[in-house]
């Protein structure tokens, strides 16, 4: 008789890096292990019925664009690209509307051209959307005065409205996520293809509401640099310069209703293993990265470069196991860890991880996500975050990284293209009082476009701060 291999099967990626292919994984082994942060649907006949036909739907993305990122993000490990991950901290169905896409759009590429100009490399940009309909939630319910519901948790799950008819958790919501997923996907891909990112036209990009920002001038001028710069090499060539009229651009969400991410997730022509087809890059968030759970041993299965968020209880001992059974391969590009400490906690609990991770010679691109670890509560009852405090997370950030001798690789952050008002301070120094004016997140606080802006500003001056060589002790 045959002798069972036991040995991880090896294949290779389209680079011909050698991956280890989890033995005996399938996209349903997530079912064997404890899953939080799930939906209790009522009706299990309909949840089947939505399921089979969601694995019958066409996928969104591609194995080659997923491996087309997977080099970038590799890339940005070595240091040679700088990632930008933004978008709505949750999409809703409402909100799968052109102007807001193409606007959202706007913001990343702007930013995306300002670390460009400022960090001179490439920048790998991925959005936050076309797909972020899920949500975790701290409880299970909501209760207002006397009445309790079952919590929001997005709009693939259920609706906002506080009503017992809108709570109800429906799986046909899975198909309608697909389908607008689809839409936003279309629309930008139609966008980038026709000319929407040509760097000879950044004019293009600008948001009319804006006009009037203390960033307006700043911005221009390096909008003004760089169309000079490209119409000069043009002028030395003789000919337009390639790839200025079009970027690559990836999507990515949190892969958290596992359903539906198991129902995407597909086996290809001419390549061995499983992709998850719904984005080309999941993430695991804080509340459901535990190393015997579902969405761990979910994502250890699939092919796609994935993330992890890291919250300041991480300690060595829980972070390494979970880099060995997510990348036991140690594969460039495969696994990003991105970490949300806080302003008050980022220089006391980020150094131990990095030198763990640097001591074990681990290959992991490090990303910060200044938002979620300095949101609080108002006085008016708003959810928000004070811009003082993102701006002095991501500074600590650079400076634990530098200090220890690693990189940091990008920024995570929760955005948008209009004019909210979500986030206290900022160019225009937004108040409590302003937060009732524009509030429209259903979540969280997003940056709005100048506050997006001036964040790639700061990136760019701390990046160069840096770079500069110390001064000479003159002792």
């Amino acid at each position: 008789m045959q002798r069972k291999q036991t040995r991880p099967m090896r294949t290779y990626d389209s680079d011909l890096q050698p991956v280890a292919l989890a033995e005996g994984w399938q996209p349903d082994s997530w079912r064997r292990r404890p899953a939080l942060q799930q939906p209790s649907y009522p009706d299990d006949h309909a949840l089947a019925d939505a399921l089979k036909e969601l694995r019958t739907l066409p996928p969104l993305v591609t194995s080659w664009e997923i491996f087309a990122l997977k080099r970038q993000l590799a890339e940005a490990q070595a240091g040679e690209r700088f990632v930008l991950q933004g978008g709505d901290c949750a999409e809703s169905f409402a909100d799968c509307e052109s102007g807001l896409i193409s606007n959202r759009l706007k913001v990343l590429l702007q930013m995306s051209l300002l670390l460009v100009h400022g960090l001179r490399r490439p920048v790998v940009r991925v959005g936050r959307f076309a797909g972020q309909y899920a949500k975790p939630r701290s409880a299970d319910t909501e209760t207002v005065g006397e009445l309790s519901l079952p919590s929001y948790r997005g709009d693939f799950i259920n609706q906002p409205e506080f009503t017992h008819e809108a709570r109800i958790p429906d799986p046909r919501r899975m198909i309608k996520g697909h389908a607008r997923s689809a839409m936003t996907m279309n629309f930008v891909r139609s966008l980038i293809d026709g000319g929407f990112a040509d760097l000879h036209h950044p004019e293009y990009w600008d948001l009319g509401w804006v006009g009037h920002s203390p960033l307006a001038a700043e911005y221009q001028k390096m909008v003004a640099a760089i169309g000079d710069a490209v119409r000069f090499m043009e002028t030395l060539s003789g000919e337009q310069v390639h790839n200025l009229n079009r970027v690559d651009f990836f999507t990515s969400h949190e892969a958290l209703l596992l359903p539906y991410e198991e129902a995407l997730t597909r086996e290809v022509p001419r390549q061995s293993g499983w992709f998850n087809l719904s984005t080309h890059f999941p993430w695991i968030g804080m509340r459901t990265a535990a190393l015997d759970g579902a969405h761990v041993e979910y994502f250890r299965g699939i092919r796609n470069p994935v993330a992890v968020k890291i919250g300041p209880s991480v300690t060595p001992d829980r972070l390494l196991p979970l880099i060995d059974a997510l990348n036991p391969s140690d594969e460039p590009g495969r696994l990003t860890l991105i970490h949300r400490m806080g302003a008050a906690q980022v220089a006391e609990k980020l150094p131990p991880l990095l030198d763990a991770v640097k001591r074990a010679g681990r290959r992991v691109l490090w990303i910060a996500d200044p938002m979620h670890g300095n949101t609080e509560s108002t006085h008016n009852g708003y959810k928000t975050r004070r811009f003082a405090n993102i701006h002095r997370e991501l500074e600590l950030a650079f400076d634990v990284h530098a200090a220890a001798g690693t990189r940091l690789g990008g920024v995570h952050l929760e955005l948008t293209g209009e004019n909210v008002t979500e986030c206290l301070g900022g160019a225009r120094e937004l108040t409590e009082t302003d937060l009732e004016r524009a509030y429209r997140s259903t979540v969280d606080p997003r940056l709005n476009y100048e506050q997006s802006l001036e964040i790639a500003m700061l990136i760019v001056r701390k990046h160069q701060q840096l770079a500069q060589p110390a001064a000479p002790d003159p002792n």
